[in-house]
């Protein structure tokens, strides 16, 4: 009993260490070169909630036909009140399953504990408050947001060219979720593909950050 307590107490330390070295290690250790103050003229947004985090692009029309094949899915990517395209990455079982904590169930949660099939939930919204504490904004420029919304379009898996959205899945009138490339697990999850988004648009994350709280406070440090 006495040897399993303290296995279980050097894998939390060694859990604990890690996340310690995967926050405050930069990702890239170089900082890349930033854009001028001038030339920052697009906002992005990292959103975060307890367990997940989404980036939010401005939906201007550049980005809007750079991400016309959702339209061409059924999307409503020209709703005239849209004014944020927000993606993110995550298993298929939980997101799919579990729209509500109250909705949690067993298997969702081993399968996000082991290995799973991965998804892409995008979304619209409205105006977004600024500040507020579930909300990072970074400005960045025009080179930036193109390997941004490249490195977002890479993600959709894609059949013969074509992205391939799931029937009947959605949280709402506005969002929808498409098949994307990968495998979900819970060292390797929406987080740290959301932590390579950013670094994608130029910015630095920590080395590994498996939860919000980690990449929120990295990039924090380091932008």
């Amino acid at each position: 009993m006495r040897t399993g307590i303290r296995w279980f107490l050097r894998i939390v330390f060694l859990l604990v260490l890690l996340m310690g070295w995967g926050t405050f290690i930069p990702r890239p250790l170089i900082a890349p070169v930033k854009a001028s103050s001038a030339a920052a003229a697009h906002r992005i947004l990292l959103l975060s909630g307890p367990i997940h985090t989404d980036i939010a692009i401005p939906l201007d029309g550049e980005t809007r036909t750079a991400f016309s094949f959702l339209a061409d899915t059924g999307f409503p990517l020209g709703h005239p009140d849209a004014e944020w395209l927000i993606v993110g990455w995550g298993g298929r079982a939980f997101y799919l399953e579990t729209p509500a904590w109250a909705e949690l169930r067993p298997l969702p949660v081993l399968r996000a504990l082991t290995i799973d099939r991965s998804v892409l939930h995008v979304d619209l919204a409205g105006h977004i408050t600024e500040p507020q504490s579930s909300v990072a904004a970074f400005d960045i420029g025009d080179d930036q947001l193109t390997r941004l919304r490249n490195f977002i379009s890479d993600s959709f898996d894609r059949d013969t060219g074509v992205v391939v959205p799931i029937p009947d899945a959605g949280y709402g009138e506005f969002d929808r979720f498409f098949e994307a490339k990968g495998y979900f697990n819970a060292l390797f999850g929406c987080n740290t593909w959301t932590a390579a988004a950013l670094r994608s648009a130029g910015l630095q994350t920590g080395l590994w950050n498996p939860f919000p709280q980690s990449l929120r406070l990295s990039v924090a440090v380091y932008n």
